[in-house]
């Protein structure tokens, strides 16, 4: 049994090794690509700024006007919340883990979203995720960003201030040494110390909780990931 569970474990640092050199790959090009578009979007403001000047004069009459009007603040809609797009509810499994059934929305969205969970595990996201490559943020993360990171087979783990302080640190170090994962401080959940995945979530009494390791063993790149492989590093956490 203690053979195939180091076989086990060796396959899966095996896989993390080579998806973390196909990510550096797929970086050095994408730099690439970023330098070659960001010259054809120069060109395109400056075109575009010409057109702006010239359209800017015919249309501010009317925008005025609409402001004032009893149709003012209609066509907002981006700055409102929409829904995450998830339907179901949880399943608790005897280890504690929760597991989503039913649907988990995957749209890009710009807008903020109202998810039935918190921390949520899935669901309509932001274009860009959150840096997960170990990344540990000192600051609430947006849950629109964080959910598309565990789309790629993040393990997040969360933490309110009723945690324990240590617990907190040894979680931390945990997180930086495994790839594809993040830690950040979350306040609206129910418990202190939360682990969350794509479609999964457990709490946990502390970092030395046996849950802890089993979760990571799991889910970290695991069968419920949608974009198995997909980048962790490059999101919008500067």
């Amino acid at each position: 049994m203690g053979s195939a569970n180091n076989s086990s474990s060796a396959a899966r640092k095996a896989r993390i090794e080579e998806m973390r050199r196909a990510e550096r790959s797929r970086e050095r090009r994408k730099r690439t690509l970023v330098i070659a578009a960001s010259v054809v979007v120069v060109t395109g403001l400056v075109v575009g700024g010409v057109v702006l000047v010239d359209s800017r004069s015919g249309t501010k009459d009317s925008a005025a006007s609409g402001a004032n009007g009893k149709d003012a603040g209609k066509g907002t809609g981006d700055v409102n919340s929409k829904s995450s797009g998830d339907s179901g509810q949880f399943t608790t499994g005897k280890d504690g883990v929760r597991t989503w059934k039913g649907t988990l929305s995957r749209t890009h969205v710009t807008t903020p979203v109202s998810y039935p969970m918190h921390p949520p595990v899935g669901g309509n996201h932001n274009p860009v995720w959150a840096d997960c490559n170990g990344d540990v943020y000192t600051q609430q993360l947006h849950d629109e960003n964080a959910v598309h990171s565990l789309e790629h087979g993040a393990v997040w783990v969360t933490y309110t201030p009723k945690a324990a302080k240590a617990d907190v640190e040894a979680l931390a170090a945990k997180v930086k040494k495994t790839p594809y994962s993040l830690m950040s401080p979350y306040e609206n959940q129910a418990a202190p110390l939360i682990l969350s995945a794509w479609g999964h979530q457990v709490a946990v009494k502390s970092a030395s909780d046996p849950e802890v390791n089993k979760f990571f063993a799991d889910f970290v790149q695991g069968p419920q990931t949608p974009e198995p492989g997909a980048s962790c590093t490059g999101g919008v956490m500067k």
